[in-house]
Parts: structure tokens; sequence; C-alpha cells
């Protein structure tokens, strides 16, 4: 079994992969977010995981703006399941546009993984994070549920963007 850094550096590697041009149209993103109203916690409610996410339960992202102007992100899940140790991954964001929206997401340095707000609904409590090689996406909440309904329309919205929706996998939330 790899150790995590092998692991991360081997997501990293993967993530970066998929960077490449795919000739397909680049999938628009918000036209401004607020990153104030942003911060804060965002339970994975679905993804087309990564190497590291497969597996994983009770995932919430964590940002906060650093006073440089990069956003720290703690990533905090269980593999395997509820039960197992928590891990926490610390990457660094670096927004790269002015509206807010388009990040470089760095988990090992010097590679930096795409991260595009596509859609954020008015009240901040939904977001859909997408990359432009279509390789991966997350559905993320405010609370660790949403209803049905709700979950269906963001995998509409994912699917419009081009996404094999099949690939998505629902990340399992329990909390006390």
């Amino acid at each position: 079994m790899p150790n995590k850094l092998t692991a991360i550096a081997l997501g990293a590697a993967m993530s970066l992969a998929g960077c490449a041009a795919t000739g397909r149209p680049p999938i628009p993103t918000v036209r401004q977010v607020d990153l104030a109203r942003y911060m804060g916690a965002w339970y994975v409610i679905a993804s087309i995981p990564t190497y590291l996410e497969k597996g994983i339960f009770n995932a919430v992202e964590t940002y906060s703006l650093n006073p440089d102007g990069t956003v720290a992100v703690d990533f905090t899940y269980h593999k395997g399941s509820f039960d197992a140790p928590a891990t926490t991954l610390r990457p660094r964001g670096f927004i790269a546009a002015s509206s807010n929206a388009v990040w470089g997401v760095r988990v090992i340095w010097p590679l930096k993984s795409e991260y595009l707000i596509a859609y954020l609904n008015d009240a901040y409590t939904e977001v859909i994070v997408a990359r432009s090689a279509r390789d991966h996406v997350w559905i993320m909440a405010r609370t660790p549920e949403i209803s049905a309904r709700e979950y269906q329309n963001l995998v509409a919205l994912v699917a419009g963007m081009g996404y094999d929706t099949a690939k998505l996998e629902k990340v399992p939330q329990r909390w006390p």
C-alpha cells in the first residue's frame, strides 16, 4: 500500500493530466463569487472522485481566506467507513480570475488543479465545482443532506456541462 505522500502525489499527477486540452467548449463559471459568503464548510454530497476520494465518508471541505488572498482548504474525510480515522488534507486555493469563480488548487507543490465554480445558488447553500477536462466534479452543500429533488436538479446541471453522470458517486454523510 503506498504511503500518504505517494498517494497525494499520484492524485495530483492524475489531476494535472486531466488539465490537458480536451477540445470541448469551456465550462462557464458563475459571474461573481462573494468570497466572504463562500468561505466555511461545504459537505461533499456527490462527486466524480479523484483517486484519493474513492470510498470516502463524511467528506467536508472547509474554506478560509488567508491574509495573502489565497484560500486555505481543510478537506476532511474518513476512508472506507464512518468509523475509520479522519484524514485531513490541506491544499491551498489560488484565485485566478476577478470573478473569484476560477481557482487553481495546489495539493502538492508545484501542481495546481483547475477549480471552476460552475454553479452556486443565490443562498450560497449549494455549489457545483467542475473542471474543463470533465474528469472530476463535486456537488456540495452547506448541509450534509439535500432533498432527492434538489440532488436530481444538480445532477441535471452536471449533465448539461457535458459530464457522464453515471460516474457520479454519492458520498455517505452521517453526523450526530
